[in-house]
């Protein structure tokens, strides 16, 4: 029966990713359909880069570094080494693989392939079974504002600032005029179920919901979100900082209030079994697991258990509470 299944994940970098490769070998040879954040994205040095999307990719192909879970392993660094030198821009890490795929997807959209084409491609040489579309193939970038008045892209914001300053609030500069990329919009009709991976809520899965079409697309389907905040904290990541410096409590409950117009199910982690009641009380139905992902084996558990999950509410319709 799994097998079968047709699985849409919204994702961010590396929670996103490695929930969605445990769907991914959950599912075994159904392949699954990866809508991937992009406001993250910036170009350094004349090249397209992807974060989210080269975290994703990575990881579904078995090539992450799983000491960091981005980049890749078994890395070398011998071109930022020397860049260093020539005194260029050393904030953002490009190590030799990873500048390698950058060239060859910055090769590809000059070719005139969008950037979701680009990824096809690029997801076929990497030998990746499943669908991974960039959330758009226009420009969003996602802009993070600070406590001083002024605002930064979010790679300087995470990267170079080290999630540092406090912020106030966010755009993403073109979403207003751009759309999901082909395919999305299908793929999230076909869907038996929809998962939000735990990926930060504000900054990874907020631009993809932005887009034209994506929210009321959603709110015909049976949606489960799982929750990146663990006992008030996160894994990876600024999500629970932002939440906090939003205005909000960091934990599951924020999440699922976060997604609250569409969401019909939560997965949680057992620190968070307190916060089961009021997220009740919002029409959300919750299951309390381990959502911690340190080996290949917790991700396929966690996959399951969320796809067990989510197609029992399927079975009993969205009007549960």
């Amino acid at each position: 029966m799994a097998e079968s299944l047709k699985i849409v994940a919204l994702a961010g970098g590396v929670g996103g990713a490695k929930l969605a490769d445990g769907i991914s070998r959950y599912l075994n040879n159904s392949p699954i359909t990866v809508v991937v954040n992009t406001g993250d994205d910036l170009e350094l040095f004349g090249l397209h880069i992807s974060p989210d999307l080269d975290t994703v990719c990575y990881t579904l192909a078995g090539l992450a570094n799983p000491s960091c879970g981005w980049g890749r392993v078994d890395e070398t660094w011998q071109v930022y080494e020397e860049l260093q030198k020539l005194g260029a821009p050393d904030w953002f890490h490009l190590g030799d693989k990873d500048l390698a795929l950058h060239l060859e997807r910055t090769h590809l959209i000059q070719s005139g392939q969008s950037l979701s084409e680009a990824t096809r491609i690029l997801c076929i040489r990497l030998g990746i079974k499943d669908r991974v579309i960039p959330m758009t193939d226009q420009m969003v970038r996602t802009l993070v504002f600070t406590q001083d008045g002024s605002h930064l892209s979010f790679q300087e914001y995470f990267v170079k600032e080290q999630c540092e300053p406090v912020i106030t609030g966010f755009e993403f500069k073109g979403i207003r005029s751009a759309k999901p990329a082909d395919g999305i919009l299908q793929a999230i009709e076909e869907a038996h179920l929809v998962i939000l991976c735990p990926s930060n809520p504000w900054v990874s899965i907020d631009p993809i919901l932005l887009l034209k079409g994506i929210r009321p697309s959603l709110q015909k389907k049976c949606v489960i979100a799982v929750s990146p905040i663990i006992g008030g904290k996160t894994i990876k990541g600024p999500a629970a900082k932002m939440f906090r410096e939003m205005g909000e409590i960091p934990g599951s409950l924020a999440v699922a209030e976060h997604y609250k117009d569409f969401l019909t199910g939560i997965v949680i982690d057992h620190q968070d079994v307190g916060e089961t009641g009021s997220i009740i009380d919002r029409g959300i139905i919750p299951l309390v697991t381990n959502t911690i992902m340190r080996t290949i084996e917790d991700r396929i558990q966690l996959a399951k258990e969320t796809i067990n999950f989510g197609m029992q509410l399927a079975r009993k319709g969205k009007n549960l509470v």
